[in-house]
C-alpha cells in the first residue's frame, strides 16, 4: 500500500484556549493536487502554518516522507522540500524577473552573491525553462514591480518551483486576478501536479471547479467533508456553513 507523502494525524492548535484546529487528520499522496476550502476562521492558514513549522501543534503529529516535522525550523522544512506561496506575492520588485528566478534557483540565496558568482549552466537553463513555463520569458528584463498583479502571482509560483520543492502550498493564488488570469493560473497549477504535490487554498469556487481536484472542506478547525466539488457542494453541512444556499 502506498504511504502518504505528507500526513497530519489528530492535530490540534490552541491559542490561549481558542482552538484554531481540532483533531485534524489529513493525508497527501505523492503527485496529488488538492483544494482546501472553508469560510473565514476555518483554520486554513493555521493548517499551512503547522505544515511549514510556523506554528507548533498543541497535540497530534505531522510527518513528511514518514519523518516528523514537529520542532523543525521553517527554514529546515523549506529546504527539506516543502514550499509555500503566501496570498500576497513575495517578489523582489526592484530586481528583474530573471533575477528573481535566478535568486530562487541559485544555491546562494543572496542577491549580492549573484553579482559575483556565475550561475551553473544547468541553473540558467532551469531559470529559462521556468520563465517560459509560467509565460514570463518576454518580461525577463522587466523589473518585477512593473508586472501586473496576475503576473506577480505567476512569478511567485515560478520562484517557488525554482526551489524544487516536492510539496507546493499555494495560499489564494487567484486573489485579485482577472477572469482570464484566473483561468491561466488554474491551467498552470494543474500542470504542476504530478511532478509536485500541490495544495491550493482558495475562496473562488469557479477556480476550484477549474482545478477539477479533490476538495477538503474545513470548518472551525475541523475536517467537515472531502470529495469531488459537485458532491461537496450538495452536502447540507457545506451549504449551511460555507456556500449559504443550495444550487436549486
Amino acid at each position: 500500500m502506498t504511504k502518504p507523502l505528507l500526513e497530519l494525524k489528530d492535530v490540534s492548535v490552541s491559542f490561549d484556549g481558542f482552538y484554531a484546529l481540532t483533531d485534524l487528520s489529513l493525508t497527501l499522496m505523492k503527485g496529488e493536487l488538492k483544494s482546501i476550502i472553508g469560510p473565514n476562521g476555518a483554520g486554513k492558514t493555521t493548517f499551512l502554518d503547522v505544515i511549514t513549522g510556523k506554528v507548533r501543534p498543541t497535540k497530534g503529529t505531522v510527518s513528511f516522507r514518514g519523518q516528523s516535522l514537529i520542532g523543525l525550523s521553517e527554514q529546515k522544512i523549506s529546504r527539506g522540500g516543502i514550499g509555500r506561496k503566501f496570498q500576497t506575492p513575495r517578489v523582489f520588485e526592484n530586481l528583474t524577473v530573471q533575477r528573481n528566478f535566478e535568486l530562487s534557483a541559485s544555491p546562494h540565496k543572496n542577491a549580492l552573491n549573484l553579482l559575483v558568482d556565475r550561475l551553473p549552466v544547468s541553473v540558467k537553463d532551469e531559470v529559462q525553462r521556468i520563465m517560459n513555463y509560467v509565460g514570463l520569458a518576454p518580461f525577463a528584463t522587466h523589473q518585477a514591480g512593473s508586472l501586473s498583479h496576475g503576473q506577480k502571482q505567476w512569478l511567485a509560483i515560478g520562484m517557488l518551483v525554482a526551489q524544487s520543492p516536492e510539496v507546493l502550498l499555494l495560499d489564494e493564488p487567484v486573489a485579485g486576478l482577472t477572469d482570464e488570469e484566473t483561468v491561466r493560473t488554474a491551467e498552470l497549477i494543474k500542470s504542476l501536479a504530478g511532478d509536485h504535490t500541490v495544495v491550493v487554498i482558495e475562496h473562488d469556487m469557479e477556480f476550484i471547479r477549474d482545478l477539477n481536484a479533490p476538495v477538503t472542506v474545513l470548518h472551525q478547525g475541523q475536517l467537515l467533508t472531502e470529495g469531488p466539488l459537485d458532491k461537496v457542494k450538495q452536502d447540507p453541512r457545506v451549504i449551511e456553513v460555507y456556500l449559504g444556499q443550495s444550487d436549486d
